[in-house]
């Protein structure tokens, strides 16, 4: 297999590994951040929590692995995010602290401000995340102020603050959204009674904000945010060089892979169709065709983020050149191979063991289940 076809497969693997993370930890994130508002007493939001309480840590892993799989496949793009993103990570990661311990000691106590607390404290896990993640991705779509010098070592100039910017905070409020939604549809297909019909409610509102949100987040990148467009290539007979590009910025240009590959436009039309589906489904008995739906709009939301962006990976809004793409920032030929061979090997593993745990663990959480199992549940 030639070193471009690798580069390729690699850019299509993590896209797939950054989409089942936010579709199956999505909807754990979503109801998280529903909890406080969807259970009325603490039996409901008991309830509510055990719905994803057995199934989440599994659907964490596929964060884990994404981040794993960035840092072997573009070591380039690794340090310049975490030189960029520092901040923004360790927030995430202290959100995330959240969820572990508010799952396990949530129940430990029934002072009913021990389990408020922690109420909250697994709102924060769900909610922070969801919102930084579509953050940063608004800044990637604006470009992000670094650069490279002629011995490749990379220097941010932006701070934290910086990232909080208009145009992120509304990717970042289109990823809570649609997150948020998708938790709702969870926790229909695994409730009934009142919790199911404060969700429909929820998953309605959630799923209109998403799609005006993408619809103006769409329009403002046709229309005001600046995109980036590679001039000239680097030399193919050169090591990979970020720096040996020409790269033009301007407002647009995100547009120009539609025109160059019009099959691409399923993904936005897959987003608002996923969306459109899931509000008519909201309120029927279709619960997990509702899940799909809301699936579907989270596939199409990030798909036309990279497919928008391809082959860029991280722009650089302070030097173009700098800009790391599919084809600049990625490891060896040799690495790529070996990680390809272990990805043959152990993805079906992942996902047949997937499927045998929602499997097994299926069927809706009730009070008399709780009830019964006062001591192995949530």
């Amino acid at each position: 297999m030639d070193y471009a076809t690798l580069k390729l497969i690699w850019w299509l693997l993590i896209g797939v590994l950054l989409i089942g993370f936010a579709v199956t930890d999505g909807f754990d994130m979503g109801a998280t951040a529903l909890l406080p508002f969807l259970g009325r007493n603490d039996d409901e939001r008991r309830i509510i929590v055990n719905t994803v309480g057995a199934t989440w840590e599994g659907n964490q892993v596929w964060f884990v692995t994404a981040g794993g799989a960035m840092f072997a496949a573009w070591p380039l793009v690794y340090a310049a995010s975490f030189s960029g993103f520092y901040f923004a990570m360790l927030l995430v990661l202290f959100a995330l602290f959240f969820r572990p311990v508010g799952f396990d000691y949530r129940s430990k106590r029934s002072d009913p401000r021990w389990r408020a607390g922690w109420d909250w404290g697994l709102f924060i896990g769900g909610f922070v995340p969801a919102l930084v993640f579509g953050v940063a991705f608004g800044n990637l779509l604006q470009g992000v102020p670094f650069q490279f010098d002629t011995d490749l070592r990379v220097t941010y100039y932006g701070s934290f603050w910086a990232l909080l910017n208009p145009f992120a905070l509304l990717c970042g409020l289109v990823s809570l959204s649609m997150l948020v939604a998708h938790g709702a549809a969870f926790i229909r297909i695994k409730t009934d009674g009142p919790i199911a019909r404060r969700a429909s409610v929820a998953l309605r509102a959630a799923t209109l904000v998403a799609i005006a949100l993408f619809a103006l987040a769409g329009v403002l990148v046709a229309t005001r945010v600046g995109g980036f467009h590679i001039t000239q290539p680097a030399p193919t007979d050169t090591v990979a060089n970020p720096l040996l590009k020409q790269v033009a910025a301007g407002s647009g240009l995100w547009l120009a892979n539609y025109a160059e590959y019009p099959w691409m436009i399923a993904a936005p039309v897959a987003g608002f169709a996923g969306g459109l589906f899931a509000l008519l489904l909201a309120s029927t008995r279709r619960e997990k065709t509702t899940f799909v739906c809301t699936g579907l709009m989270i596939v199409g939301v990030i798909l036309t983020a990279g497919f928008s962006m391809f082959p860029f990976i991280m722009p650089s809004s302070l030097d173009p050149r700098s800009s790391l793409t599919v084809w600049d920032a990625t490891s060896s030929r040799m690495t790529l191979q070996v990680m390809l061979a272990a990805v043959v090997v152990f993805l079906p593993i992942v996902l047949l063991y997937t499927g045998w745990v929602y499997r097994v663990m299926r069927g809706k959480i009730t009070r008399q289940a709780l009830d019964e199992n006062r001591h192995s549940m949530y």
